[in-house]
């Protein structure tokens, strides 16, 4: 893992991640959240459309080219993880940008505040071996489990644990476990290693991650 302050190059893989201005929470409710994810799908493109309805609808929006592909994300109370690589003609930084200038728009409106929402610019990591970024892929999944279990590394997992991993959807881990989710169009399986063709083996992979430290 080594962090890199150069540009973001085609077919390589970035760990972005911010989190809200002095740690504050930037998704309360369920809209909060679904407007995020919504807008991981609608911001991807080089179009300079704003879409003004957020419904099922905006899963079936022609993006035509798309800025990034997206391997995995996640969303916590707090701040946010998402893996990506730009497209060959895409832009990282552009996304990011729409992404979140997006967002903060939406939250200041609905929350009647000005000002900036999140701790400054987003934050890369730069996967530079294989390992670190099929690793990835189970860190970025397995934020959830702290929202009920800060301490699951030191004391261990328990069933409850494993099922609320399992029922939390504002993560692309249901994605890979194969639901049926019109969210799954956000990802872009197909320009990542395929690390986990069956479900069996992501299963198995995070259950390995998630007993490291027992």
């Amino acid at each position: 893992m080594s962090k890199r302050k150069i540009s973001f190059d085609f077919r390589e893989y970035y760990h972005i991640y911010n989190r809200g201005n002095s740690k504050q929470t930037i998704f309360h409710d369920k809209q909060d959240y679904e407007r995020f994810i919504a807008l991981l799908y609608s911001v991807n493109t080089k179009q300079n459309i704003v879409l003004r309805l957020f419904t099922d609808e905006v899963f079936k929006f022609d993006r035509e080219e798309l800025l990034v592909n997206i391997g995995a994300y996640c969303l916590m109370p707090n701040h946010f993880h998402i893996l990506l690589t730009p497209t060959e003609n895409g832009d990282l930084s552009k996304f990011m940008q729409k992404l979140t200038t997006a967002y903060s728009m939406y939250y200041n409106s609905k929350y009647q505040r000005t000002g900036s929402l999140f701790e400054g610019k987003f934050k890369s990591e730069y996967a530079n071996t294989d390992r670190y970024l099929k690793y990835l892929f189970s860190y970025i999944h397995l934020n959830p489990i702290k929202l009920i279990n800060s301490k699951w590394k030191e004391k261990g997992i328990k069933n409850k644990t494993l099922d609320f991993l399992n029922d939390y959807t504002y993560s692309s881990f249901l994605d890979y476990l194969g639901d049926e989710r019109l969210e799954k169009s956000i990802l872009n399986k197909e320009a990542f290693p395929d690390y986990f063709p069956t479900k069996k083996l992501l299963q198995k992979e995070i259950f390995e991650w998630m007993s490291y430290n027992d």
